[in-house]
């Protein structure tokens, strides 16, 4: 079940502070949880791999990292036009996303304080790494004279419901597939020094390394749950999160294409290596991945943005929103229509093959 709690509506912002872009299907959300059935958890079957992270947690590895230094004390107007506003676009996304994170492990550590302590120190530990990559991002849209409000932001947003089990499933994936992204940009532009148009792009190496701690604490707390990855529902879920993860990434690269040609990446390629990688990845985890290697995957997800471009451009029109829905239905169905089949493919049982993935 999926509950959204409204907040109040947005105000003018003031100078200087962005706007937050509207929120859609494809911008990242804040969430909320079952506290409860959180704190109940049995965690005894990964307790050891669990108290192992705790441990790299404390010891705090990238405290120093997160440290501007003289390379941003410059102007950055010579980044102009459409290269700007994507990378601004980029930022505020990355930050929003970072500090949705922040929000839900802060609530999380202060509900199970004295019903889960192991749990509730992690969780406080991720809340200061997901703090400290929000600011970090949000003092580099201060060099383009913009930073947003996240304490408005905190107020104002929509959050929506998920139960813990999901929130597992969905922290997982989107801490991996932030890991893939954020060092195949890395890789690149070592490659390709020319291309690092901005100094933060340095500190990938050392961020995706936090994403990718993050991931493998839910990755025990999965593996913890034998009604995640060991009943038929279990496949169903993984299925669905994989996918709507994989859809939500496709669409999001094309959408900012200019952004990646920036960097000297073609989306499509960038999006398949992301989607490939964190397929394989989470296949450690959850009892099935997707077959990425399908004929019909890739195409399928591709012709799922072409239709979210028709989509923006009816959004764009002048037209009244009644003739607008009218107009969008046709390319809304067609979407759900090839995830569906995306869905129905059959996917790869990691269980059987989990002595050759691990």
């Amino acid at each position: 079940m999926v509950n959204t709690l409204s907040q109040s509506a947005p105000k003018e912002p003031k100078p200087g502070i962005k706007a937050p872009s509207k929120e859609t299907v494809l911008t990242p959300r804040f969430y909320t949880t079952d506290f409860e059935t959180a704190a109940s958890l049995d965690l005894s079957a990964q307790e050891t791999e669990l108290q192992a992270m705790l441990a790299e947690m404390r010891a705090d590895y990238n405290r120093h990292h997160f440290v501007r230094d003289e390379a941003f004390e410059q102007s950055w107007e010579h980044i102009e036009a459409e290269a700007r506003q994507s990378f601004i676009e980029y930022l505020e996304r990355s930050c929003i996303s970072e500090f949705s994170g922040f929000l839900l492990f802060k609530e999380l550590s202060r509900k199970l304080k004295n019903r889960s302590p192991l749990l509730s120190e992690i969780f406080n530990l991720m809340a200061r790494d997901e703090a400290r990559h929000a600011g970090f991002l949000n003092k580099a849209m201060g060099d383009f004279k913009l930073s947003l409000d996240l304490a408005d932001i905190t107020k104002r947003r929509t959050y929506t419901f998920f139960p813990i089990e999901w929130v597992i499933y969905t922290v997982y994936l989107s801490e991996k597939i932030g890991y893939w992204r954020y060092i195949i940009i890395y890789r690149h532009l070592q490659q390709h020094p020319e291309n690092q148009f901005y100094p933060i792009f340095r500190y990938f190496e050392s961020w995706c390394q936090d994403e990718n701690r993050h991931g493998d604490i839910f990755k025990a707390l999965l593996r913890s749950q034998p009604q995640l990855w060991k009943t038929w529902k279990s496949r169903l879920l993984s299925r669905f999160f994989l996918l709507s993860v994989f859809a939500t990434h496709t669409l999001t690269v094309h959408e900012r294409a200019g952004f990646y040609h920036s960097l000297g990446l073609d989306a499509t390629e960038f999006d398949r290596q992301v989607v490939r990688n964190t397929n394989e990845t989470a296949g450690r985890a959850f009892p099935v991945m997707l077959n990425t290697e399908h004929p019909k995957f890739f195409s399928r997800l591709h012709r799922c943005s072409d239709y979210n471009f028709k989509l923006m451009e009816i959004e764009r029109s002048s037209q009244p929103k009644f003739v607008k829905l009218m107009r969008k239905i046709p390319f809304i169905t067609a979407i759900v229509w090839n995830l569906l089949l995306l869905y129905l493919i059959k996917p790869i049982d990691t269980e059987a093959l989990r002595g050759q993935v691990c």
